[in-house]
């Protein structure tokens, strides 16, 4: 059985997964209207990762006994400058992604819950990844600049971008 603050805590988390999910496809959503059409698949794919991450939440959270609510997410439209904007804006969002990873881990230790300590290690191992890879795009894009031949060629290679 979970306690009431970590059911509260992984509550927000997958909402913030949600929410994450959200961002993913209103990003997508806009390069392809730019058309990029690989960085628009790399987003969507993403998008669908953190669903299944939000997914992942819930199942777990029902199987401890606890009760989920889902948060109305609604992400206002947004546009970015360029896309090197928008890949900060998706690191910065991951970073603060981690941090609140971390204060769960920090709350499941207080409560004594090792076993959603246990849970959240994958998260942690995900997040990891999920920086890595954001902050790789983020270095690329700003190495390209607004240069159109390098842009064009991200946009192709980005489709065998894997997490490291």
């Amino acid at each position: 059985m979970l306690s009431e603050k970590i059911q509260i805590g992984l509550i927000k988390q997958l909402n913030r997964e949600s929410e994450s999910s959200q961002l993913y496809l209103s990003m997508a959503s806009w390069v392809e209207k730019k058309g990029f059409e690989g960085i628009c698949e790399f987003l969507y794919d993403h998008s669908h990762e953190e669903r299944m991450h939000m997914l992942k939440l819930i199942r777990y959270i029902n199987k401890r006994g606890g009760v989920v609510v889902l948060d109305n997410i609604f992400i206002r439209k947004i546009t970015y400058k360029s896309l090197k904007e928008l890949f900060q804006t998706l690191f910065k969002h991951e970073k603060e992604i981690s941090n609140e990873i971390n204060l769960l881990l920090e709350l499941s230790l207080q409560e004594k819950d090792y076993f959603t300590y246990n849970f959240l290690q994958w998260y942690v191992e995900e997040q990891i990844e999920e920086e890595t890879l954001s902050k790789m795009i983020l270095d690329k894009i700003e190495l390209i600049g607004e240069d159109k031949g390098g842009l064009y060629l991200f946009d192709k290679d980005i489709k065998n971008f894997h997490k490291k």
